[in-house]
């Protein structure tokens, strides 16, 4: 493998994989951030994106199971642990038990574990306020067929046992995850959050419990942060990989980040034709 090979690769990358159209046409979240968006709209999409969340641990501990070196190792399970409630952190950085969210930058090494840093308890604190509890979200059995498929997907192909397919799955969620989605989401619970507090109820509305306190966006913006970084270090991995294995493919690798994209993007269509099919039942 030489420099000039790895250029070419890199273009295949960028034709082939960037343009997925989850990435480059999400309808659901251009919808989501542009929609003045109902209480309504808000858990549907909660309970769905739960199921997503806390199902993705079990492909993580997969990707740690299956790594291809004990680096590998490590950071699968800087992830995973920091999932469950470890917090990253700088060695001289000390991380306030009160804080909205947890560190970006670090490592796990030397944290603390707090329940609270958990992402499926940041996740039941912002659905709360919408009258969601601890069994109202991230349970396998409220996911739709959709998304099941997706959180399948990513234990098949991102916690592959095939190093190359996981590579290839692992760069395409990274990438998806930092083109921009976040800042989709966190716009339109912004939003959300804007008109709710302005709107003037009726008292039938309040004696229907329809005002809200404000939604907490921690854990969005959290991963809104993170994500940009990730796609930077999933470059330097890449290259690594590709220099560094004997039986590196491309073709491999290139199929199984379609796939994958392919999976997030039954996610993301399940719920717009939710959205689609509840608005005409409405």
């Amino acid at each position: 493998m030489d420099q000039k090979a790895f250029e070419s690769f890199v273009q295949r990358i960028k034709n082939e994989l960037f343009t997925h159209s989850v990435i480059t046409d999400n309808l659901y979240c251009k919808w989501f951030a542009d929609e003045k968006l109902t209480k309504y709209d808000i858990i549907e999409f909660t309970k769905q994106f739960s199921v997503f969340s806390n199902q993705f641990p079990i492909a993580q501990l997969n990707k740690v199971i299956n790594a291809g070196s004990l680096e590998e190792m490590h950071d699968a399970k800087e992830i995973l642990l920091n999932e469950l409630g470890v917090s990253f952190k700088k060695d001289s950085q000390k991380i306030d038990k009160d804080v909205e969210y947890g560190g970006i930058e670090g490592s796990i090494e030397g944290s603390k574990f707090k329940f609270q840093f958990a992402h499926f308890e940041w996740l039941l604190s912002f659905a709360e306020p919408l009258g969601l509890g601890f069994n109202d979200i991230g349970k396998r059995s409220l996911g739709s067929p959709a998304t099941l498929f997706f959180c399948d997907e990513l234990i098949r192909l991102y916690g592959s046992e095939d190093n190359v397919v996981g590579a290839g799955a692992s760069f395409a969620v990274e990438n998806w995850a930092a083109a921009g989605f976040w800042k989709q989401l966190i716009q339109g619970l912004e939003n959300f959050n804007e008109s709710n507090k302005n709107r003037i109820y009726l008292s039938s509305e309040l004696e229907k419990g329809l005002r809200i306190p404000p939604l907490k966006l921690g854990f969005f913006v959290w991963h809104d942060k993170i994500e940009e970084q990730h796609a930077s270090h999933t470059w330097h991995e890449l290259e690594e990989l590709y220099f560094g294995s004997n039986d590196f493919d491309e073709d491999t690798f290139i199929s199984s980040g379609l796939e994958m994209l392919d999976g997030v993007r039954a996610f993301w269509d399940g719920l717009n034709l939710k959205r689609i099919v509840a608005k005409h039942e409405r």
